[in-house]
């Protein structure tokens, strides 16, 4: 099978990660019912998650049966032909849980080992059934809402800055992530939390927040979303010159990214090894 192209698989992402929206939409409609807890009791997966994963992997099997896959909800399954697809099927699943219309198909398709420090992101998707809203990027191709190409927020000053972030499903955890925005809350114009990294790195890309960090994330909550802020002239990153990972993402315009790094870096070290 010949490699096809970041726009090309763009297209594929796009159409596969739309049908499954609609189906996520439809079960969110009928109502929704929980399948199990996972790391904590707030650490949920709903029967539509599993659907809507078992979907979008029955697609891209049809379409592009030599790739891997890299879900939330399945088994691991590598391929050959060098590209992995990373997949969360309802990012934001708590608010899915409650009706809160802010969560996300996210659909990333990435060269080399599904890794965030070393893979390669080729093409993005996170679609938000709830708003209709469709973000997608291609490696060099532009980072789009719709037809409409973004671009990150920049000369921005951090005492205007409208910061994102996350909370761990571990209480002792999440105390200690206070304790950082409370460190942070006094040099920013404001602190937001969304609810899903897909969509809050998405609102990097068009302007809606100014920066984004989180701690605990994994591959398939940020693999698609990076894409779309880097896409959108975002830096994203962590910590000196480290890639994205579980440990931390900051993503920002690079003149905001560079400012508030720092600063983070600091509140880390003093809060976040705390026991």
């Amino acid at each position: 099978m010949t490699t096809p192209s970041p726009a090309e698989l763009l297209d594929l992402a796009r159409t596969i990660a739309i049908e499954a929206g609609e189906l996520a939409a439809r079960r969110r409609s009928e109502g929704v019912e929980v399948a199990e807890t996972k790391s904590a009791p707030e650490d949920i997966v709903t029967h539509a998650d599993r659907e809507t994963e078992v979907l979008i992997r029955r697609l891209i099997a049809e379409a592009r049966p030599d790739d891997g896959f890299y879900g939330e909800e399945s088994e691991a399954t590598p391929g050959t032909s060098g590209l992995t697809w990373v997949v969360d099927p309802i990012d934001g699943t708590v608010n899915f849980l409650y009706g809160i219309p802010a969560y996300a198909v996210s659909i990333a398709v990435v060269e080399g080992d599904p890794e965030p420090t070393t893979w390669t992101a080729l093409a993005g998707v996170v679609f938000n059934p709830a708003t209709g809203e469709l973000f997608t990027a291609s490696a060099g191709g532009g980072a789009y809402l719709g037809d409409r190409r973004l671009q990150a927020n920049t000369g921005v000053p951090l005492p205007l800055a409208l910061v994102g972030t996350g909370f761990s499903y571990s209480a002792a955890r999440r105390v200690r992530q206070a304790k950082v925005i409370g460190g942070l809350v006094e040099t920013v114009r404001d602190i937001r939390r969304i609810g899903s990294a897909a969509l809050d790195l998405c609102s990097v890309a068009s302007g809606r927040i100014d920066l984004y960090y989180e701690r605990g994330l994994n591959p398939w909550d940020h693999a698609a979303g990076a894409l779309i802020a880097r896409e959108a002239g975002a830096k994203v990153g962590a910590f000196g010159t480290d890639r994205e990972s579980s440990d931390l993402l900051i993503a920002g315009a690079p003149d905001l990214y560079d400012t508030l790094e720092p600063i983070l870096s600091k509140l880390f070290v003093s809060h976040m090894n705390e026991r």
